[in-house]
């Protein structure tokens, strides 16, 4: 078995014109995400995998996003053995804030990572 390091990017190195995946439930999301950021919640992956192939296959690689790295690691693994450029945010959505990286919710209210 091929047990090799996960691909993995810490927020503050993550291109402003990549795709991210956002594999947070819905709530996490309203909360605060990453503008132009594709949403799939982790509970929703299996079923809506096409939708996320295609959007990976257009941009190439997909940077993927948690709240602190744990599903996105997931996700991440699962790309990547399906043959995707896939790579992990580390820190998720904690570090991306902490790195001060923009954010934005639906809302218009301050973003906040829930």
């Amino acid at each position: 078995m091929n047990f090799s390091p996960l691909p993995s990017v810490d927020a503050a190195s993550v291109p402003a014109d990549a795709l991210v995946l956002d594999v947070r439930e819905d709530n996490e999301w309203e909360a605060g995400h990453v503008e132009g950021a594709v949403h799939v919640p982790m509970s929703d992956f299996v079923a809506r995998f096409g939708e996320v192939t295609e959007a990976v296959a257009e941009h190439g690689r997909a940077y993927v996003m948690c709240r602190v790295g744990g599903r996105s690691a997931q996700v991440t693994q699962y790309l990547v053995q399906q043959g995707f450029d896939a790579v992990n945010v580390d820190g998720g959505m904690i570090a991306w804030d902490g790195a001060g990286r923009p954010m934005v919710t639906g809302s218009g209210s301050p973003a906040f990572v829930l």
